[in-house]
Parts: structure tokens; sequence; C-alpha cells
């Protein structure tokens, strides 16, 4: 499966291309999906641009996006960084008036299975993410009662290309016990080649104006849909030398 990251959270000023409004989310979904993305994550925005967890923004892009791509799951963030308390996190995510089909919630931040419990309480699908380099894989897999998540998000942050295989492979070997879907994924300089590993190994993977900017060749990408054909290029490289 490959997930379109559409923007994250960057601002305009980052990258005047960025999709921001639901309308602007609902036209790039459209363009990745043509290119062939399988699943959409996106940051609801404010007006003034940063990302929030409000029900009113929450449902004007989940609805816009869903109208654009019908059949395509759709999830959101929950970011500390947008609500840093986790208890108003999970109280935004009980308000939501529209249901996106999964969100993300991070494991290193405070409060995670708060925020996951209220998730599955309004029958929402769990992306657990665990950063490489933080405590998050051991929190995750530490937890009491079973593991009901929809996926592991995989990410390797904070690494150039150099060191982004290395961390992947240390990050995969922490969650080896994992008895759920992995996408694995990076950002920056180790986007492409996290995703090279991801198509070799026959995981999940993600790519999107949230994680890198530029096409493999250090191009700037023109936007989310030229990102997920490279991506697909790679995916199907990949597969052609596992035959």
């Amino acid at each position: 499966m490959l997930q379109v990251c559409l923007n994250g959270v960057r601002s305009r000023a980052e990258c005047p291309r960025l999709p921001v409004t639901a309308a602007e989310l609902a036209a790039a979904a459209r363009e990745a999906v043509a290119a062939g993305a399988e699943d959409i994550h996106l940051h609801p925005k404010d007006r003034d641009a940063r990302d929030t967890l409000e029900a009113d923004a929450v449902a004007a892009a989940v609805s816009a996006v869903r109208a654009a791509v019908p059949g395509v799951p759709v999830g959101v963030t929950t970011g500390a960084w947008a609500v840093p308390d986790p208890h108003v996190r999970a109280a935004h995510v009980r308000s939501w008036s529209v249901l996106p089909d999964h969100a993300s919630v991070n494991w290193h931040e405070d409060g995670a299975d708060e925020v996951a419990a209220a998730l599955l309480e309004r029958g929402i699908g769990v992306e657990a993410g665990i950063y490489s380099g933080t405590p998050a894989a051991e929190r995750f897999l530490g937890r009491p009662g079973p593991v009901r998540v929809l996926r592991v998000l995989a990410e390797v942050a904070g690494t150039g290309s150099q060191g982004a295989l290395h961390a992947a492979e240390r990050l995969l070997a922490e969650l080896s016990s994992a008895a759920v879907p992995i996408l694995l994924h990076g950002e920056g300089a180790s986007a492409w080649p996290v995703l090279r590993l991801a198509a070799a190994r026959r995981l999940d993977a993600r790519i999107g104006m949230e994680d890198v900017l530029a096409l493999p060749d250090g191009r700037p990408a023109a936007g989310n849909a030229a990102l997920v054909r490279a991506a697909r290029g790679i995916i199907h490289q990949e597969g052609l030398r596992a035959c």
C-alpha cells in the first residue's frame, strides 16, 4: 500500500504549492490517487494555516477529500504540536462530527494511549506513529492488553541519507514483535532511501509533501502527484528485482 501525506506541519512560507485549504487538499488528493496513491494522510489547518484538531476544520478537510476520491481511506494527524495537552486532544477527537477512517498517534508523545482510546471509541482506526531515536517502540510494545491498531507508522526521523538505512533497520528490528502491518517511511534526505527499503521488504510505504519536497534526483517536486509517480516507479523497479 502506498500512502500519500499531503501537507504535514509545513507552511506555505516553506513551500508555496503546499495544499492547505479543504479545496486544495481535495485537488491534491485527486491528483495523487490518479498517480497511484491508495491511502491519504493529511493535516487539517485553521484560518492561519496552522495544524488544528478542531471539529470544523477536520470535517471540512475530510469531507472535501472524500468527495474528491470516494472509497479511498482518509486519515488525519493527532500530533501534540497542534494541541499539547493529551486530555484536550482526546476531547477534540470526541467532538469530531465527520470521522476520518484513521488517525495517527505518536507514541513518543505523552498521552498516546488516551488519544488512541478516544479514536477507538469513535470507531476510527489508529496508526501508531513510532519514530526512530525515541522510546516510542518500547512504549508501544510494552503497553498492557491487546494491540488494537490499524498499522504502525515506522518513521525514520532526524537522519540524513547516509544513516537512513541503518536507522530504518534498527527501527524494524525493534518492531519485529509487532503483529500488525508496518508502513515504513522517512523524511527529508531519508525519504527516498527508506522508500526503496520499504519496497524491497514488501512493506507499506508513504510519500508526499509532508515528508519530502524533492524528487529522487533532487529536482523540486511539482506537487504530491509527482512524488507519488516517482514512488510508484521505485516500487515497480524493486518488484522486478524480486522476480
